[in-house]
């Protein structure tokens, strides 16, 4: 049993990972879907508490209203969600202040039917907030089409942007990603989907590109490998490649299942993707352009993303394994079942990996290529989606309590000054 450690100074000698968003790229935030390098790592040097529950070392506790599984967004003074509301057929984004958990306000960005999809997890507010330092971005499904809304610090909305019509199948979820001026957006459905580059000040579509009629959920990534910043998208049965900033298609191979909801990784040699429909697939594909499939798996890693370290890949599987596989050959160095059932992906800080699971508990543990050790599990609740955020020595959850009628709550957990347990 292993998993994982040390993370940046490889992995941006590699060329890996993007450049952190401006200015809320630091590491005291969490301003986008998989954090500040995008990847699904918080910075090392995070105090990030191990235990919690719902008496102990919670700093405080915010009703959501609505439903929503979009991530936590911190970003400043301020934490940001996404939500849909059922009883009133609203789509909003609210912000909370971040140091003790105060709505500060809420923006109704649609007002309709909600479109959640055939699924019986999927959510009309699954996308995540992202924010550049001047503005913050929400990609929501509405009127049987994808809109990409802008607001301002103060939730007043600047621009919104119908990016693609979308035939539902079983939701909507992919996050906007911001690289220099462009927002880029994917839409990827059954009538036939969308990728687009929106201007980040205007909301004008700069670019687009056609995808096959085949649903989708993957979020684009970015990464810069061999010296050149490309914006990858799995699913549709490929694995694309393009210039963030004006679309030019750089490579494509046929390497991915038809849907994956997975973001794909990158270690600056090969890409990492997987899916879960119709077959689990998990594979290596070199990033050089010649679309060669360097190995593949048949694990079932269909929901939560992966992360990539030191030359091995690390996640949990959606049956709740989690695993240490070599990033050259996909061998296997362990796996270790944590729990079951995850939907979430998990985030590492320093030598820690959190991954929470359906039934709302967060699992922390100690993960090198050596060896895996159980550190914690804690429980918020009794339902989770949502991937933590963590940043500034504190954990930001989204989880509910399920009932009649279901609530969702913002938990922040830290250890407070002094070391003494809150409650």
């Amino acid at each position: 049993m292993k998993f994982f450690y040390r993370l940046a100074l490889l992995s941006l000698l590699l060329g890996s990972f993007a450049p952190p968003l401006a200015r809320a790229g630091a590491s005291a935030d969490w301003p986008a879907w998989r954090g500040p390098t995008r990847d699904g790592q918080a910075a090392a040097d995070q105090n990030a508490p191990v235990k919690w529950s719902e008496t102990e070392n919670v700093l405080w506790r915010a009703s959501v209203r609505g439903k929503g599984h979009g991530s936590p967004t911190v970003a400043g003074e301020r934490v940001y969600l996404a939500t849909a509301d059922s009883a009133t057929s609203e789509q909003l984004v609210i912000a909370f202040d971040r140091s003790t958990g105060r709505q500060l306000w809420q923006t109704v960005v649609h007002r309709g039917p909600l479109e959640s999809g055939n699924h019986k997890n999927s959510s009309a507010a699954s996308a995540s907030v992202v924010c550049d330092g001047d503005r913050l971005y929400i990609n929501f499904l509405h009127g049987q089409a994808i809109h990409t809304t802008a607001l301002d610090p103060a939730g007043k909305i600047l621009w919104q942007t119908r990016v693609a019509d979308y035939q539902v199948h079983q939701g909507f979820g992919a996050s906007a990603v911001v690289h220099e001026n462009v927002v880029i957006v994917a839409a990827d459905n059954r009538a036939g989907g969308r990728v687009a580059g929106l201007d980040r000040a205007t909301g004008k579509i700069i670019w687009s590109q056609a995808r096959p009629k085949i649903p989708n959920y993957a979020s684009p990534a970015i990464f810069t490998i061999g010296g050149r910043v490309q914006a990858v998208l799995a699913g549709c049965n490929l694995v694309v490649s393009f210039d963030p900033l004006t679309g030019q298609k750089l490579w494509e191979t046929a390497g991915s299942t038809e849907e994956t909801v997975v973001t794909a990784a990158s270690d600056g040699r090969r890409v990492f993707i997987s899916g879960g429909y119709p077959r689990n697939h998990v594979a290596a594909v070199a990033a050089d352009g010649s679309g060669q499939v360097v190995w593949q798996s048949p694990a079932r890693l269909y929901v939560p993303s992966l992360l990539v370290r030191d030359g091995h890949l690390f996640g949990v599987l959606d049956a709740g394994t989690a695993f240490c596989w070599r990033a050259d050959t996909g061998a296997e160095v362990w796996r270790e079942k944590v729990d079951k059932d995850f939907y979430a992906s998990p985030i590492m800080a320093g030598d820690r990996v959190y991954a929470t699971s359906l039934r709302g508990v967060t699992s922390v543990f100690e993960a090198t290529p050596q060896h895996f050790k159980l550190l914690a599990q804690n429980q918020l609740g009794d339902e989770a989606f949502a991937s933590p955020a963590i940043c500034g020595g504190r954990v930001y959850l989204r989880h509910a309590k399920k009932g009649e009628p279901r609530e969702e709550f913002l938990w922040c957990v830290g250890v407070p000054a002094g070391g003494i347990p809150a409650r």
